[in-house]
């Protein structure tokens, strides 16, 4: 009888790793031509079934599994996200996938297991979980990386991150094992018990953190961990890059902010210099590198780069605010992130994908709607105000402000400025150049209905902005244990 309560506010993972057994099963046995439609359907029925799941747990405080695992608030803000991301890009994909023959149905159950890694990742308490989770996660990325298996491009992106990928997962391993042999413990709460106390830090455990950092900085492809980001974009089916710029970094991020603030929050004087830097280099690099690029996608990822840039602002600071600026700022860029990639995708030609920023010439005159849509989020993207785009900024450079860090705000504000050159050439592109063969009609409402939702939130939500700050706000505290 006592055992329900123990794994109850497991349930929502449960659930998934069930569905994703069950999804497996029926691909098997249902006809291979409606296999993917079928596994597809379900996946997106189950994210949603499991959405549901995490709301009705709630959050407060609740452990689970011998203290491995935790619900809090911060933690069902950072889920909906995830599973928001997720959903999206299995409605993204659809057309793309049966056109491409990658309706395998192997492909919505990955999706699955990668998300439930990354949910895992978001609640785990301890450094064995943590782990776990990433791992889940990261196998899953893999696989979907390289799952057009008849392009060389894909192939060699999943070849790539696979390499670069378990490279990272072995500094992070290293950093635990160090934490561990210096700390004492891998439990989160033990270990900042631990820390709490007076005395000088071993050397040791601040090396452990640094190799935990490292892991975590390619986890986000934040600079100098970032090599694999451009490529891996470039190279995996537009689909998947989609969903790896969403889903994947937010959990990454939540699981930064979770580790640091969490057990190591009593560190930040030893670990807040080398975010500070990991954050100045992103934000520099994003905004430089991005101006040569032609190819849209290969711009996206110097772009999110950036962002996580900015978005590591909010974790120098080091309290509440900051906290709360990033997961304003994360939840800002899911709804910028699968407009602009809704826009990608439906970038076709005679029905051949086409990712040139040329290729998006005289759109204002070919495809008026599609054009004021990216139009929207590019100024977004730039941070112009009254975009969405404009107030995640606003409130990690006031976070870095308040807590007064104020070379790191000025080294955002210039970044930001000169990353204004690159989204606004797409608008020049698409309004003042002569138009080229117009798009193909997009074929799925799904992409019309993303698409659109995305662009009307990024123009219209600041009227409204306590949606997005008021959970952002509970989630700051539940970690802070307000």
């Amino acid at each position: 009888m006592n055992e329900l309560p123990v794994i109850l506010p497991a349930l929502p993972e449960i659930f998934l790793a069930c569905a994703a057994m069950a999804l497996m099963m029926i691909g098997v046995f249902v006809k291979p031509q409606m296999a993917y439609r079928t596994v597809a359907n379900l996946a997106m029925l189950s994210l949603v079934a499991t959405g549901g799941l995490v709301l009705y747990i709630g959050g407060g405080v609740q452990p689970a599994l011998f203290d491995l695992f935790l619900v809090d608030d911060f933690a069902v803000f950072m889920k909906i996200l995830i599973l928001i991301g997720s959903l999206v890009a299995l409605i993204m994909s659809d057309g793309y996938v049966q056109r491409e023959k990658m309706d395998r149905f192997e492909f919505p159950v990955l999706i699955v297991l990668a998300t439930l890694g990354m949910m895992m990742m978001v609640s785990a308490n301890d450094l064995i979980a943590l782990y776990i989770g990433l791992e889940l996660q990261s196998l899953s990325l893999y696989v979907i990386a390289a799952f057009q298996r008849d392009s060389v491009r894909s192939t060699e992106s999943g070849l790539k991150y696979f390499v670069l990928g378990a490279l990272s997962s072995g500094l992070l391993l290293y950093g635990c094992s160090l934490v561990y042999g210096f700390g004492g413990t891998t439990q989160f709460p033990a270990l900042a018990e631990a820390l709490t106390g007076e005395g000088e830090t071993s050397k040791g455990l601040i090396v452990g953190i640094v190799f935990l950092i490292s892991g975590l900085a390619f986890k986000v492809s934040a600079v100098p961990f970032h090599m694999w980001t451009p490529d891996v974009y470039e190279g995996a089916p537009t689909p998947v890059t989609a969903f790896f710029a969403v889903a994947p970094k937010i959990a990454a991020m939540a699981l930064f902010l979770r580790t640091m603030l969490g057990p190591f929050g009593e560190l930040v004087g030893d670990w807040s210099q080398v975010i500070w830097f990991v954050s100045v280099a992103s934000m520099i690099l994003g905004a430089l590198a991005a101006i040569a690029q032609t190819n849209i996608k290969r711009l996206m990822a110097y772009s999110s780069i950036g962002h996580i840039g900015y978005a590591l602002m909010g974790l120098v600071a080091g309290n509440e605010e900051g906290l709360r600026s990033v997961l304003i700022y994360l939840a800002i860029y899911l709804i910028m992130n699968v407009g602009v990639f809704a826009c990608i995708l439906a970038m076709k030609i005679q029905n051949r994908m086409v990712e040139g920023i040329d290729d998006l010439a005289g759109l204002g005159k070919t495809n008026p709607v599609m054009a004021l849509l990216l139009m929207v989020l590019m100024f977004a993207m730039a941070g112009i105000p009254p975009m969405l785009g404009f107030f995640g900024k606003f409130f990690v450079f006031m976070a870095a402000l308040n807590a007064e860090l104020y070379a790191l705000a000025i080294v955002g504000a210039v970044t930001s400025v000169v990353s204004a050159f690159y989204y606004l050439r797409i608008i020049k592109v698409m309004y003042f150049d002569e138009p080229v063969e117009a798009f193909d009609q997009i074929e799925t409402f799904g992409l019309k209905g993303v698409m659109t939702v995305s662009g009307v939130l990024t123009a219209l939500l600041f009227i409204y902005l306590p949606l997005i700050t008021d959970p952002a706000t509970a989630a700051a505290k539940s970690l802070f244990g307000g």
